[in-house]
């Protein structure tokens, strides 16, 4: 199939391309043609997100979006940000103690999985092809030039042959194609690395970030009430924060973020998550509560000084697939649609000079450039470079004095040019962690977890964590760093398993996947690498 324009995910940054195409296109009485392929088996289904939602892009492309029903119902009332000392302990800080960047006054506490699916709505009213359970799994490129995706086989057993099933992949053919897969997109990280596009900036940066969604009694319930965290249970051995947000239907959605720089193997993010949650200030707002939903995404968190060159022959990096969220705010849904609306009106430009398609767009790096995208991202430059330079407190005495007093403007740039994945120590000379049981009311276990994700693939498919070398795991990061993956995975993907007298083995639960990406990140050996399964794998999230 060919199509002027193909857009590979149905996040805020792909739906934002897609609507500002077709409205461009409208204004002009030209007719294009675009289609949005998202891997999940509907929009939304992958999407995780806190979220509180700054409505800055959203109102310049919908500026109605408020009479036409989008989901943003739950305007902030009140932030509380406090410095965690243990799990018992903490300080409110004053206002003038915390970077102006962190307040919320003016912004939403939203579910993004359901702006993404109003978002889909407006895009399809437009004339947008939107191809869900599909997934975008090869690059089409012919002399160099990207020509489109291939959407990948469906229907092949373990060994990759064809079963009863069997229903052959499409190559969806464009003129320029978008790349807007979230952070580490499959393909997005084949472009960076094929086209260097990364080669004159610092390596990127990443968290996860865990969510849960909680029904509580209603005099737990504050709706539009934002909480922020620092410290405990992360002061000592990785930097981070944690949030908890009053939305609406008397539902909390409660998380921690983890930087994945952390260097001790012992970390298991998930533990620490858990046991986050059993803080007074946190739990007194989940006591008598019902968990109902759960999930975990890895973030971009390198900002400007991480972001390649978003264009290349025939498309463009959109959102956090380049890596635009704004760590300073912890927002990045306004600045991933914000890339997306400069991407569609670059490519409009470009499809009305007629130029037949595939050149490098360089002008959507200088579109960037003359942006309040950009200006935001230059703002926070080092507000996580501070962070990994300074720790967590001191960090923030940097960042509060350089946003409330400077401006974001101080004449100088830090930079962390360490790879997060290279961080780690030895095993035996870090400190063992003994994280507390799960008490099944506010703290749980991974399969439990897991389980709320409503995530399922096809089992009987080709194993789509793929291994350069399947001895490395046993053989190299077992005995060096006791195999963190056991640890970093959110979803119990990655066991190795110590059968009675016979050698230890490593055991991939490909089915348990929840598409987070950690895996791909922080392996020490970077011997894992996330490939798309069949489409509609993996979570279905209902309002994350």
């Amino acid at each position: 199939m060919e199509y002027d324009v193909v857009i590979v995910g149905a996040g805020p940054a792909g739906l934002s391309a897609a609507i500002r195409l077709m409205q461009q296109a409208q204004h002009a009485s030209k007719e294009i043609t675009v289609c949005v392929v998202e891997k999940g088996s509907e929009v939304g289904a992958h999407i995780l997100s806190g979220a509180v939602f700054e409505p800055r892009a959203l109102n310049e492309l919908l500026p109605d979006w408020q009479s036409t029903g989008a989901p943003l119902t739950t305007p902030v009332t009140h932030d509380d940000i406090y410095l965690f000392s243990d799990e018992q302990t903490s300080r409110k800080l004053p206002g003038f103690a915390v970077p102006k960047t962190m307040h919320n006054s003016g912004n939403y506490i939203v579910s993004v999985a359901n702006l993404c699916r109003w978002l889909a709505e407006q895009a399809e009213a437009l004339g947008v092809d939107i191809f869900p359970g599909f997934a975008a799994s090869e690059l089409l490129m012919e002399q160099d030039i990207v020509k489109g995706i291939l959407v990948g086989d469906m229907g092949l057993d373990r060994e990759g042959k064809p079963k009863d099933s069997f229903t052959a992949g499409m190559e969806l053919r464009a003129k320029y194609t978008l790349f807007a897969e979230g952070c580490r997109g499959h393909l997005g990280k084949q472009l960076i690395h094929h086209y260097q596009l990364d080669k004159d900036v610092s390596p990127q940066h990443y968290a996860i970030g865990f969510k849960e969604i909680w029904d509580v009694p209603a005099n737990n319930h504050h709706q539009g009430l934002v909480v922020h965290s620092a410290g405990w249970p992360l002061a000592d051995e990785a930097s981070g924060g944690g949030y908890l947000y009053h939305g609406e239907n008397q539902q909390i959605v409660v998380g921690l973020i983890i930087d994945l720089n952390y260097s001790n193997p012992h970390l298991d993010p998930f533990a620490e998550f858990q046991r986050y949650k059993h803080h007074p200030v946190i739990k007194q707002y989940l006591a008598g509560g019902k968990r109902v939903s759960y999930g975990a995404r890895a973030i971009a968190k390198g900002g400007l000084n991480s972001l390649p060159k978003m264009s290349f022959k025939g498309g463009l990096l959109l959102g956090c697939d380049a890596g635009t969220l704004n760590f300073a705010k912890i927002k990045g849904n306004h600045t991933a649609m914000k890339s997306g609306m400069l991407a569609a009106e670059t490519v409009f430009a470009a499809l009305q000079s007629e130029d037949g398609g595939g050149r490098d767009l360089t002008e959507y790096g200088q579109n960037v450039q003359q942006s309040w995208l950009f200006k935001e991202l230059h703002s926070s430059r080092n507000f996580g470079p501070a962070m990994h330079k300074f720790g967590t407190f001191w960090g923030g005495v940097f960042n509060t004095v350089e946003q409330n007093w400077f401006g974001g403007k101080l004449p100088f740039t830090l930079k962390d040019n360490n790879f997060d994945y290279a961080q780690m120590v030895l095993a035996s000379e870090a400190t063992k962690i003994a994280y507390p049981k799960p008490d099944n009311i506010i703290s749980f276990d991974r399969l439990t977890s897991v389980y709320l994700s409503n995530t399922n693939h096809e089992e009987e498919q080709p194993c789509h964590l793929r291994l350069a070398d399947p001895e490395i795991p046993i053989q190299v990061n077992l005995p060096k760093y006791d195999e963190p993956a056991q640890r970093y995975c959110p979803a119990g993907v990655y066991e190795v398993i110590n059968e009675g007298g016979q050698s230890p083995r490593f055991q991939i639960n490909a089915q348990n996947c929840i598409h987070c990406k950690t895996c791909d990140i922080k392996d020490p050996s970077q011997n894992i690498t996330w490939v798309t399964p069949e489409g509609g794998g993996g979570p279905n999230y209902p309002n994350m």
